[in-house]
């Protein structure tokens, strides 16, 4: 992939050599009700990198649909401009929700060029059948959101996903790890099947009781053995009610060379009015 020069110079910040030196530069903390804010800010600075592209999402209905402003699906299409993203795959398992993304696709005007597919399954179920079809091509950019409730992402889902592309970068991903209630969830789940398909293994109660940082830590630090990305980093997401308690770890995981710093900019920025492109390319 070619990236025009002055394209480069707009995301070029020095990325952090380390995680915990790296949280020490941030200077405000990030609240919950803006996460997709920031989601549809990175996509937008994603794609004026790559010029096109295709996005997953996992769990894709709206979490609060009294609040639309904070369903990342409806703000990461309806944001989209310039248009590159050309293919959108949508995953929802609740009927209620999955008639909300319907209703989402519907009102989205008709473009030939661009695709809005949607899923009535369980994400866990239905990604190896889906990407056994190979719909996405190897040099297509492709991002996916794993918003999950909690445990609902399996390990297997994410393995798959990492594994999907044959050659060049693999798909990149956020997911989203809970934190402020980790300890009283994992507590409140009694059926440890649950937790042994969401950690992949059978050791998940060595999580318990544990920092969230270091918690974040060791679920990057095995997406990269595991999987071989270039860089996972994990991003708090405060609640503004208590602005030292980090609610969840935003991991990203890419092999994009300039993905760290669009994501630098996104998480400083994602409350901002969107720039222009015409200013961002000066």
């Amino acid at each position: 992939m070619q990236i025009p020069e002055k394209q480069f110079r707009l995301f070029d910040f020095p990325p952090p050599s380390k995680r915990k030196e790296y949280f020490k530069q941030l200077s405000h903390p990030f609240w919950t009700e803006n996460k997709a804010r920031l989601i549809a800010k990175y996509l937008y600075y994603f794609v004026l990198v790559t010029k096109h592209g295709a996005y997953i999402d996992g769990f894709a209905g709206p979490q609060k649909p009294n609040k639309p402003e904070t369903w990342a699906a409806k703000l990461v299409i309806e944001n989209d401009e310039p248009r590159w993203l050309r293919h959108f795959y949508l995953f929802e398992k609740d009927t209620n929700q999955y008639e909300q993304i319907e209703s989402l696709k519907n009102s989205q005007p008709l473009n030939v060029q661009r695709k809005i597919h949607i899923y009535h399954y369980d994400f866990n179920y239905a990604i190896q059948g889906f990407l056994g079809k190979r719909p996405i091509g190897e040099r297509e950019a492709t991002f996916c959101l794993l918003d999950q409730r909690t445990f609902k992402c399996h390990w297997s889902t994410v393995e798959a996903l990492a594994s999907y592309k044959r050659e060049g970068m693999k798909i990149e991903f956020f997911y989203f790890l809970s934190a402020g209630w980790f300890d009283r969830a994992m507590s409140l789940t009694k059926d440890n099947t649950v937790l042994a398909a969401w950690w992949g293994r059978g050791d998940w109660q060595m999580l318990r009781g544990m920092r969230a940082s270091r918690r974040a830590d060791i679920f990057c630090d095995r997406i990269k053995d595991e999987f071989k990305y270039e860089s996972v980093t994990p991003w708090p997401i405060y609640d503004r009610k208590d602005g030292s308690r980090i609610m969840y770890h935003m991991i990203h995981a890419t092999d994009h060379p300039l993905a760290p710093n669009l994501m630098n900019r996104a998480y400083r920025k994602a409350v901002q009015p969107r720039e222009p492109i015409e200013r961002l390319q000066l």
